[in-house]
């Protein structure tokens, strides 16, 4: 069975960055479908939310590109909150990196856009810290949103008020392709019928699963295992971000905490004994009393990664399907500048120097793509 509907953008992928595209080109009048397998396991979904470009490390072009997407984040929230109704979380909270030696610290990539913090600064700013950490870098312009509970739930009804065909259980077969464009895709829906979905543009944004769509896409899942902890209201107020292990204070004293790294667990479900201690360990490592603050709500997710650690996103060699993939660590803080690139590329728009250098450079003649 085949749908007669025409789409303007369809959009293979309901995570944070295909909401985010869709939300941006649907509030812009556009007719937008998202194909989603099943939301819930998106990077999105299970992310921490923090707006880290400089407590990550981000170096040369990846710490530019971060940088131009924090400077659209507030507007970007303020839009999604005022169409949706909820408030989702954002808070430029500051994000504290400690270190066991000032050698480490002057070696970090971003040392420079950091304030340092000696011993006792460090404790003041991270009450109940771990006294095996000497020095340490506050940085005030790094935040957080609070994506797992709030963003994601507002840039899905932001999405339905603006009038967003959501297709959720679509499992996507492979592309319609003819001539060098793509008409559409062939769809397995969540009742078992089988049809093809038509549409004039075609953005692909699946993240982890990118590559069982178009099987040169270098991206592979790196598994990430996380928890939560209800600690006292106002226990930290800074991210601590450590080497292993962060922890990310919401402003009902929940603390998510993540995130184990596992380029080796492929698309392995659930959380393991291995992953949970090794969580734990972090936190003991960071912040010693968490441990016997009570833990509320373990899960898993993969990120999209690709061998050099950098996004896919732009126009694919067939001229009408689009890539916005492959955002590994950075989903959150990445998801406003590419939904503007995106935004901009299909409407044949002028990119900035950041966005249109970014691309350039980047782009998929690296992979041979």
């Amino acid at each position: 069975m085949e749908s007669k509907t025409k789409n303007s953008i369809l959009i293979i992928g309901g995570g944070l960055i295909g909401l985010s595209i869709a939300y941006q080109f649907a509030r812009n009048k556009f007719k937008v479908e998202v194909l989603s397998r099943n939301r819930s396991e998106s990077a999105g979904f299970v992310a921490a939310g923090m707006l880290a470009t400089h407590a990550e490390g981000l170096e040369d072009e990846l710490l530019i590109f971060g940088q131009q997407s924090q400077s659209l984040i507030p507007e970007w929230i303020r839009n999604i909150e005022n169409d949706s109704g909820i408030n989702c979380g954002l808070k430029k909270c500051g994000i504290v990196v400690p270190f066991k030696n000032i050698k480490e610290l002057k070696e970090f990539p971003t040392y420079k856009y950091g304030k340092y913090l000696n011993k006792n600064n460090l404790r003041k700013e991270i009450n109940g810290i771990n006294g095996s950490w000497e020095h340490g870098l506050l940085f005030e312009q790094d935040g957080q949103i609070d994506n797992r509970r709030r963003l994601m739930r507002a840039l899905e009804r932001a999405c339905s008020l603006h009038g967003v065909k959501f297709q959720e259980g679509s499992d996507v077969k492979e592309l319609i392709v003819e001539k060098n464009k793509i008409l559409g895709a062939k769809v397995l829906n969540a009742t078992g019928e089988s049809k093809n979905i038509f549409c004039k543009k075609v953005i692909l944004c699946c993240g982890a699963w990118s590559k069982k769509i178009l099987n040169n896409l270098p991206i592979f899942p790196v598994k990430g295992q996380m928890l939560s902890i209800q600690g006292p209201e106002n226990s930290i107020k800074r991210v601590l971000f450590g080497p292993n292990t962060y922890l990310v204070p919401r402003d009902d004293g929940l603390i998510v905490v993540g995130a184990t790294v596992e380029d080796k667990a492929e698309f392995n479900q659930g959380n393991t004994p291995k992953g949970i201690n090794q969580l734990q360990e972090g936190i003991k490592s960071l912040l010693p009393e968490a441990l016997n603050w009570p833990q509320m709500e373990h899960w898993w997710g993969f990120r999209p990664c690709t061998p050099d650690f950098k996004p896919i996103i732009g126009r694919s060699d067939i001229g009408n399907l689009y890539f916005a993939t492959g955002h590994y660590r950075n989903g959150v803080l990445f998801a406003a500048i590419t939904s503007d690139i995106l935004f901009k590329l299909i409407q044949d728009k002028t990119l900035n120097n950041i966005e249109s250098n970014f691309i350039n450079k980047f782009r998929f003649n690296r992979f041979n793509i």
